[in-house]
């Protein structure tokens, strides 16, 4: 699958998923009971806003995987506002991060299949996977 079918699947599914509105809470839910160590970091978090900022961080994400450079560089700030010396989220939460984003995903979009969780993992891992180097 090329860059660009990869990013049309992906974001043709965050839009089935976004259009319901328990999406991104479900996501939260699913990934602060994924591990005791995540709920810490979400202490002070202001909710409705970090809802609006991680949809628009997922559609960031295909794009910077495809090049876009508006979106890379979106990722390299948010890669170092999540550094060790920033909000330092430990690279091994990152796993649970995609683990509850998939799980979630295929929740909320009926028409997952094989294609489109591919779509996310490969996308999401590309992200991760970056955002781990900058630790």
């Amino acid at each position: 699958m090329s860059e660009s079918e990869l990013k049309e699947v992906l974001l043709t599914s965050l839009i089935r998923c976004a259009a319901k509105p328990d999406f991104i809470p479900s996501f939260y839910n699913r990934f602060m009971e994924s591990s005791p160590e995540i709920p810490p970091y979400f202490k002070k978090t202001n909710f409705e806003k970090q809802n609006r900022m991680l949809l628009h961080s997922l559609n960031l994400s295909a794009g910077a995987v495809s090049g876009e450079p508006f979106a890379l560089r979106e990722l390299k700030e948010r890669a170092e506002s999540h550094d060790r010396h920033h909000l330092n989220i430990e690279p091994h939460l990152y796993d649970f991060w995609l683990n509850a984003l998939i799980e979630t995903a295929r929740e909320f979009d009926d028409k997952w299949n094989p294609t489109i969780e591919h779509a996310w993992r490969t996308t999401f891992q590309h992200v991760i996977d970056y955002m781990r180097r900058r630790y």
